[in-house]
């Protein structure tokens, strides 16, 4: 069976709380070997943490841009004494879910600034790469980052332009392709996603978040009383299968291709994932 990394899986969602294990073991049956989970906030630390070892899978600690509104300013030394104290996790792969939003309104742009630095900063500090949250903060991001290089990670839900992208790739990163790649719509992901060179590609989901095509529903049919479908990780393989249709390949040759990038991306992913 080809065998898929999801890179960015919010499993410890409320979503999932009704059947969390099922939706696990329903992923890893479709192929999907393994799963990087981003926390959000301080909240979640340690749920992501414990999720990560009783799957096999891995986490990443960090405080989201949605959520700095809510963050004690405590919370970046909270941040740093939790990365001391697990940094030899081997699960711990990276910092995330980290960066910029300035799509979302009433949130201050300033202090989502603000905690991004300090959280490049302790990426620094422990050399580790990042996961980065980018929503319309391309270029302030990449700003950023020549002020504070790191080892690179991954630019998730990646939807910018080439010229973006190859910045971000000439910074050490790979770039996220989830949900939104399958929308006949999103001409700009799609062309990127085709055009792209292979060993800057990986997949994931952003479970529950994100839905394919398949799982989304209009207002007409909400109104309905049809529901929006819930994004879970067994969906990467279709999603994959899309991707794999735009660039001409084989679904299996894709897998091993990304299952190398994520590995480059966050480099303790090579003890975890054969």
């Amino acid at each position: 069976m080809t065998v898929w990394i999801d890179t960015h899986c919010h499993l410890d969602a409320p979503e999932f709380d009704p059947d969390r294990d099922a939706v696990r073991q329903a992923a890893r049956a479709q192929g999907v070997g393994h799963c990087v989970i981003p926390a959000v906030e301080r909240s979640n630390w340690a749920t992501v943490r414990q999720l990560a070892h009783q799957h096999g899978d891995s986490y990443a600690l960090g405080i989201h841009p949605l959520y700095t509104g809510r963050a004690d300013d405590g919370d970046l030394d909270r941040l740093a004494a939790e990365l001391e104290e697990h940094h030899a996790d081997p699960r711990l792969v990276a910092i995330g879910e980290i960066g910029l939003d300035y799509f979302v309104s009433g949130l201050d742009p300033v202090r989502q600034e603000r905690f991004c630095r300090a959280q490049l900063q302790l990426a620094r500090r422990f050399d580790l790469p990042v996961i980065l949250h980018v929503r319309r903060s391309a270029d302030k991001l990449l700003k950023g980052l020549r002020e504070l290089p790191v080892r690179g990670g991954i630019a998730h839900a990646f939807n910018g332009s080439q010229q973006q992208a190859e910045a971000f790739i000439a910074m050490g990163f790979k770039l996220g392709f989830g949900g939104a790649m399958t929308y006949d719509r999103a001409l700009q992901l799609r062309r990127l996603a085709t055009e792209l060179p292979e060993d800057v590609l990986v997949l994931e989901t952003d479970a529950p978040d994100i839905q394919p095509h398949w799982l989304y529903t209009t207002s007409a049919q909400r109104a309905q009383g049809q529901p929006q479908g819930r994004n879970a990780p067994d969906e990467l393989p279709r999603i994959a299968e899309v991707l794999a249709q735009l660039r001409g390949q084989p679904a299996q040759a894709l897998a091993a291709a990304t299952t190398r990038n994520a590995r480059a991306a966050l480099p303790r992913l090579a003890a975890l994932v054969p």
